[in-house]
């Protein structure tokens, strides 16, 4: 505490501080002059706390007291001799004796002041609790972990035939004939898109791009743009790419008006014709499987935040100055980039012009020791994700109403875990190709999803699970709407148009609705604890009352409650409403009958997993910066038994 140290010795230093000391005690500072026996050694006070008649121990020194002159001298300059001027005194030599400051006296401390403690506060954040307790929070998390997952395989391999009948499980020889659970749609869906022609459009952008940068870098945005035209017309055929040069250049034609309410209203109201009936008919009628149908619903989707992106920035002339000469061109370059191009992530059109004019290319021998790299993380996790749909039939047993009311308190703690690691874990690798291949292209890209078992809060999970969707709602909904600048009512505002936004670009249906209405309570009730505990009167009692160590428990037990709202407002986003109905029935409304150790272990299964997360994050993010989206997916059923064109959820 090296601030509070110093604080301490200049508030020592002052004058009152010593003299009141004196005047309080001469007894004692009297009893050896120039000492304080309070402390148990000799301290020498500054020569401004000194009292009167206060005597200084012969021969020593005082540096801080300009030096007497003698007797002699003193008369000469009272009576000065007749005709001789008076000669100056001479300063008695004395040596100077360096003399450290001097440190307070421990029965006459005063209490610490507001600042020290908010400064003791903000440490203790940082402060490690012993190996040993670590090691334990450790090992309970894993084993709960662990065991909640047997369980939802145990529960898994009984039903299987009940399931198979049901939701047709198929056959994979690839894992020893065992049976795969194909209900999670988004993931079934991109890995058939993957096998039959996306894998080999992504390699023929990766040769293309490093190629242009080889023999015609200057030119390279344009023949990307060009491959990208292509690439479209080979996945959507040619209504695909006219329905995105269409949505595309009407953007860009109300962008002219300079008015960003008018560019949201244009993007807003391209987004819903991707709703309507009959529009929906027509474009079914294009092609032959609902499979392609899809891929241009979810292209449409993601490519209205693009085009809205360079929309706003267009009207707030801020384009960058090398976009200026030909916006429209450069717009098209940004559309039809196609790593991004399907699925994204997001990356912002003032961002990714930077980055393609002034690409970060390596040479050819880094370049493939970044794609073996890549290649292999890529192996691992897709490996991962397959395995879970083989040996836990979670989203099948979500399904399956009757199955997932009747299953005890470990198997159901044990789907949820096992539903939110899947989403995780599936979205490294639908966002870790596209970013592996902008690496390649040398562009940055937004940072992939953080692992949810380390997330303890609503901001926390909506902020680093898409860093590419966050930056977009806050540079272009929260901040624009006023964000944290027009007080709390202001904030409140943003915020619930932030996630009404997030809940309509993802479909706007029922369940979606609830889960941003409940992420948004969520996030508000977790901001307001904070800025409470954040207050003086609270830091101070807590830090008075508290050591280091127990305000990081007393941290973690919050972030349990916060933890278990988490999965649950979200289990609704995953599994629909009657999903997060059950297991609001099951945890609060009939936990109550459950034995100990029920209801230890399935209501709140990731308590320990919270005090784990608490160390491996040093602080929790400031509420400040706004609020943080959460990308996922969407669940393949909603009320009416229909898919979510979205497809996906997003998060900041």
């Amino acid at each position: 505490m090296e601030e509070a140290e110093e604080d301490e010795r200049d508030r020592s230093s002052l004058p009152g501080f010593k003299s009141s000391l004196a005047e309080n005690n001469p007894g004692e500072l009297g009893a050896q002059p120039g000492s304080c026996r309070l402390g148990g050694a000799g301290l020498q006070p500054p020569a401004a706390a000194r009292p009167h008649g206060f005597l200084r121990p012969k021969g020593s020194a005082d540096p801080e007291l300009s030096p007497r002159p003698g007797l002699r001298g003193l008369r000469a300059s009272i009576h000065p001799r007749p005709g001789r001027s008076p000669r100056p005194a001479r300063p008695r030599a004395r040596t100077a004796r360096t003399r450290s400051a001097p440190a307070p006296c421990p029965h006459f401390a005063p209490a610490p002041t507001s600042q020290e403690l908010a400064l003791c506060w903000e440490r203790s954040r940082g402060t490690m609790l012993p190996r040993g307790e670590l090691a334990l929070y450790l090992l309970a998390s894993l084993g709960f972990h662990f065991y909640s997952f047997y369980e939802v395989y145990r529960v898994s391999k009984e039903h299987e035939e009940e399931l198979d009948q049901e939701f047709e499980l198929e056959t994979d020889t690839l894992f020893g004939g065992l049976k795969k659970d194909p209900t999670d749609f988004e993931w079934s869906f991109w890995m058939e898109w993957g096998k039959q022609r996306l894998a080999w459009l992504l390699l023929g952008h990766v040769a293309v791009s490093q190629a242009a940068a080889l023999l015609v870098r200057k030119h390279r945005p344009w023949i990307l743009m060009a491959y990208g035209l292509w690439a479209c017309w080979s996945a959507l055929g040619t209504p695909g790419v006219v329905m995105v040069l269409l949505h595309t250049t009407i953007a860009f034609c109300v962008a002219q008006f300079r008015s960003p309410l008018l560019s949201w209203l244009c993007s807003l109201l391209l987004l819903s014709t991707l709703r309507l009936q009959g529009v929906e008919d027509m474009k079914r009628r294009w092609y032959q499987t609902d499979s392609e149908y899809y891929l241009l619903q979810f292209t449409l989707t993601v490519r209205c935040l693009y085009y809205t992106s360079f929309s706003l920035e267009f009207c707030w002339q801020q384009l960058p100055t090398v976009c200026a000469a030909h916006p429209f061109p450069w717009m098209l370059v940004y559309v039809f980039y196609y790593p991004v191009f399907h699925n994204g992530p997001i990356l912002n059109f003032p961002e990714f012009v930077k980055q393609m004019q002034q690409p970060e290319l390596c040479s050819l021998k880094d370049s493939l020791c970044v794609l073996a790299r890549g290649l292999g993380r890529l192996l691992c996790w897709w490996a991962l994700a397959e395995l879970m749909v083989h040996l836990l039939y979670m989203h099948a047993i979500y399904s399956s109403t009757v199955l997932l009311q009747n299953v005890n308190c470990w198997t159901l703690g044990g789907l949820a875990l096992a539903q939110v690691l899947f989403f995780y874990v599936k979205y490294l690798v639908l966002f870790g190709v596209p970013a592996l291949l902008m690496r390649l292209d040398g562009l940055n890209p937004p940072p992939l999803p953080r692992c949810v078992s380390t997330m303890f809060s609503f901001t926390g999970m909506w902020r680093y699970f898409d860093v590419g969707l966050h930056n977009f709602l806050i540079r272009y909904v929260y901040i624009p709407l006023g964000g944290s600048q027009r007080g709390l009512l202001g904030t409140l505002l943003s915020t619930a148009m932030t996630f009404a936004f997030v809940s309509y670009w993802h479909g706007g249906y029922n369940y979606l609705w609830c889960w941003a209405a409940l992420n948004w309570l969520g996030v508000t009730v977790e901001n307001g604890f904070r800025r409470l505990l954040d207050t003086p009167c609270v830091r101070h009692g807590l830090a008075q009352h508290l050591s280091p160590q127990a305000r990081r428990r007393f941290h973690a037990a919050l972030a349990s409650c916060s933890t278990s709202m988490l999965i649950l407002f979200n289990l609704v986003f995953l599994g629909g409403n009657q999903v997060g109905k059950t297991y609001w029935d099951r945890i609060f409304m009939q936990g109550l009958g459950c034995n100990a150790r029920e209801c230890v272990s399935g209501g709140e299964p990731r308590f320990l997993c919270s005090l784990l997360a608490l160390k491996i994050e040093r602080s929790s993010p400031s509420p400040e910066n706004g609020v943080c989206l959460l990308w996922g997916v969407a669940a393949p059923w909603d009320q009416n038994k229909s898919v979510n064109p979205a497809g996906r959820t997003q998060g900041c």
